[in-house]
């Protein structure tokens, strides 16, 4: 059904897979019929979109490039079009946009200026993480990345796993794919034994691998392969 005055939130690809493992139909045929995009990176939405196909040629597409550092102002001109009736599409780098994402912000301007912000089905990494971790999907937390200096690294997880502790509570955090063995190992150091901890890697492509183990089971096996591939990592208090 045809909207107008829309800032659509399209999720996009977790890895490589074709489309029509993550995208509904419905939400392809959306993204291929818009001509104006705000994206992280312009090469990456337009990967995307000769994947799912587009009415009008990709040349005429318009890309508008956010990162976080974009400011509001130019934000709300690259908006001016839906709060004329236009649609526009919101595109992450991975993943549902406006999550763990700077597109909240653009979802945020797009409220206050009165325009439709419609988010549509697709693939949520922290989602999917949680569904086949077995840990607790009642109550969690996301937090995003942990501190990079190993030090202080290990101090806030074992603040969040007193936190999971005290609340019955997943704790879910993602790192940068070139530092996950690093991540990986300090959880092991830091954690405690009884700690559950699930490892999600390559969610959606045939590369996908999800393991939950004690951390005292943990360290009794080969370490995963997971460097430089997206992974996410959710731990539970024993």
């Amino acid at each position: 059904m045809k909207t107008s005055g829309t800032l659509h939130l399209i999720p996009v690809g977790l890895g490589d897979a074709p489309a029509s493992v993550w995208l509904p139909t419905a939400v392809q045929e959306l993204a291929g019929r818009l001509t104006t995009y705000i994206a992280e990176n312009a090469k990456t939405a337009r990967a995307f979109l000769k994947l799912v196909g587009t009415a009008a040629p990709l040349q005429e597409i318009t890309i508008h490039t956010l990162s976080p550092k974009t400011d509001a102002r130019e934000i709300r001109q690259w908006l001016a079009g839906a709060a004329r009736g236009q649609e526009i599409g919101l595109v992450s780098e991975a993943g549902c946009p406006a999550v763990a994402d700077p597109g909240a912000k653009v979802a945020a301007l797009a409220h206050e200026m009165g325009i439709r912000v419609a988010p549509w089905v697709g693939p949520s990494s922290i989602l999917l993480a949680l569904m086949a971790s077995g840990l607790d999907g009642q109550r969690f937390a996301f937090h995003g990345y942990a501190p990079v200096e190993p030090g202080e690294r290990a101090k806030r997880l074992k603040q969040w796993e007193a936190e999971s502790r005290k609340q019955s509570q997943s704790q879910i955090l993602i790192e940068t794919p070139y530092r996950n063995d690093a991540m990986f190992n300090t959880l092991k150091q830091a954690l405690q034994g009884h700690t559950r901890l699930c490892v999600a890697r390559s969610l959606t492509t045939s590369d996908e691998w999800i393991r939950t183990h004690t951390i005292e089971h943990w360290k009794t096996l080969p370490a995963p392969d997971l460097n430089k591939k997206p992974a996410i990592f959710l731990f539970l208090a024993g």
